[in-house]
């Protein structure tokens, strides 16, 4: 497995176990945050200018959908968050708010989206601590 993979895996599983433990250990103050910042535009540019960095960094570093699945996992994550910067700096904040609080019920599901970002983020950290690099 490239360093590379192994590194991505190590500190997106990180960040995921941290932040879904932070959340769902705060779940009133989180639902407020995210339903506040998804109603102002101004927060909701600047959230989508970071997340597009990040998920364009992890697509051009790692866009490898063949050598197992830790590292087709680390990709599909890097897609889906330049997909999702795109949606944020292209929908309407109407639209944003209605597809995250209405469509996706975030808030009747919050404890659901903690616990998916929380498997990945074991899953993608124990892989990455795991599994030894090869160099090419």
């Amino acid at each position: 497995m490239s360093p590379r993979t192994l590194f991505l895996s190590k500190l997106i599983g990180l960040y995921c176990i941290l932040v879904a433990l932070s959340m769902m250990t705060r779940r009133q103050v989180t639902v407020e945050i995210v339903t506040a910042l998804l109603q102002n535009p101004s927060m909701m540019l600047i959230v989508g200018v970071i997340t597009l960095a990040a998920g364009l960094a992890m697509v051009l570093a790692h866009n490898i959908w063949s050598g197992g699945a830790l590292v087709v996992v680390v990709t599909l994550v890097g897609w889906i968050t330049l997909i999702r910067s795109l949606l944020f700096l292209f929908l309407p904040p109407e639209m944003e708010a209605g597809l995250y609080l209405g469509q996706l019920h975030y808030q009747q599901l919050f404890y659901l989206y903690g616990a998916i970002s929380l498997v990945l983020g074991i899953y993608l950290t124990y892989g990455g601590f795991k599994s030894r690099p090869h160099l090419l």
